[in-house]
């Protein structure tokens, strides 16, 4: 496990040196526990659609799923880069796994729900697992006391192994002509109580069961809902950061261990048996070490932009200061660099490998799947290279004669 993730000054159980020490080493055991599990079941998570309850019950034990749960109600709140890298780690084994763990992150968009509400979420302990499909935002009926809810959502990751489901509602009655239209509203509900619509059937991530949804007159009450992306009510750290930036993170994440995980098995390959008779070895074949090194060179250099820009942003949290603009696009710059980088490095290793990676078998193809997937989705969107393209350039001091 990579050492800063088990930093003792980071960790909430560090009392003592050898508090410290005792902690991160069941720390490491634990996680070294989910590489096992996924690696030995990232088949059957493939076949299945999603990662059953009782893999995502040995991520729990590691700690993944109240990574984002508030210190008040037992969970760990960890700083953003710790999670991440356990996300990373998690997605080298298996793509699918990694993205159901990055939803240990998703508790962040339960911090603005009023405290009871979390009190409920959290009284059988801080280990809750959060899926959302929150689109496309459904219109809810302003009932007493709350919404009445009916409607269809995609892409609820990880919905059969969760706890609890948010789904992304609407109240056009609040709409005003020539003002800015209603925040984007989400409703919370035990995951029993939601209707899972078994429809996942994709070129990649298939292990990742993201399901649709749906609900027919569902009442929820006014407290269970808040606006999605809003600040938590809780004064903890973690709920300072920006919460939408992090989705960005911890889904870039995924492709940042998939392309490790590329690396590794394409140099693993470089002295192995040929295909054809008196064909070099990769390792003596000019292409393949230019790809491996230049992979490396992209790898390295987008993951230190992406963990740069958050341990800057969460400097500034923990400074007492706001996240600009500036670095909240930052953010969000980092991450699609990383997972549009991380998806280049892929596709490079899976060329220097040759004909072998060409077998359904092959364990290249499916990260070239997922890797791929990745990229799609709408937090990584090459906006955000618009955005920040804007941003740069609105700085720039004006060019125009004095």
């Amino acid at each position: 496990m990579n050492q800063a993730l088990l930093d003792p000054a980071l960790s909430p159980a560090a009392a003592s040196p050898d508090s410290a020490s005792a902690a991160a080493s069941a720390w490491s055991a634990e996680m070294d526990a989910v590489i096992r599990e996924v690696t030995a079941r990232r088949d059957e998570f493939d076949r299945l659609t999603y990662v059953p309850r009782d893999a995502v019950a040995v991520m729990k034990k590691a700690g993944i799923f109240r990574a984002s749960t508030p210190r008040r109600f037992g969970g760990d709140a960890l700083p953003p880069a710790e999670f991440l890298q356990m996300v990373e780690r998690i997605s080298g084994a298996d793509g699918s796994a990694g993205w159901v763990a990055a939803f240990g992150s998703a508790n962040t968009y339960l911090a603005p729900l009023p405290l009871a509400t979390q009190a409920q979420i959290y009284a059988d302990g801080p280990d809750q697992v959060f899926a959302g499909g929150l689109y496309p935002l459904q219109t809810a009926q302003p009932v007493d006391g709350g919404w009445m809810i009916s409607g269809h959502w995609h892409f609820a990751s990880g919905c059969k192994g969760a706890d609890w489901i948010g789904v992304g509602i609407k109240n056009d009655a609040a709409a005003v002509a020539g003002t800015p239209p209603p925040p984007a509203m989400m409703a919370v509900m035990p995951a029993a109580e939601v209707e899972i619509v078994d429809n996942w059937n994709v070129v990649g991530m298939q292990g990742t069961g993201s399901h649709d949804t749906r609900l027919k007159d569902k009442f929820v009450a006014s407290d269970w809902t808040c606006p999605r992306g809003a600040a938590g009510v809780i004064d903890e750290p973690l709920y300072r950061y920006p919460s939408l930036a992090y989705q960005a993170q911890v889904h870039a994440a995924v492709n940042i261990g998939l392309a490790r995980a590329a690396l590794d098995i394409v140099t693993e390959m470089s002295g192995g048996a040929k295909i054809m008779p008196g064909a070099p070895r990769l390792i003596d074949r000019p292409y393949y070490r230019i790809k491996l090194g230049m992979g490396e060179a992209k790898w390295r250099s987008a993951r230190l932009f992406f963990y740069d820009a958050c341990h800057q942003a969460w400097d500034q949290v923990l400074a007492g200061n706001p996240v600009s603009e500036r670095l909240d696009t930052m953010l969000k710059l980092s991450a699609t660099h990383a997972a549009r980088t991380s998806m280049e490095v892929v596709n490079e290793a899976y060329q220097a490998a040759g004909m072998a990676a060409i077998h359904r078998t092959h364990r290249m193809q499916r990260i070239v799947r997922d890797a791929m997937v990745v990229t799609q989705h709408a937090a990584l969107s090459e906006m955000n290279y618009e955005t920040a393209g804007a941003i740069f350039a609105k700085e720039m001091p004006s060019l125009a004669p004095a």
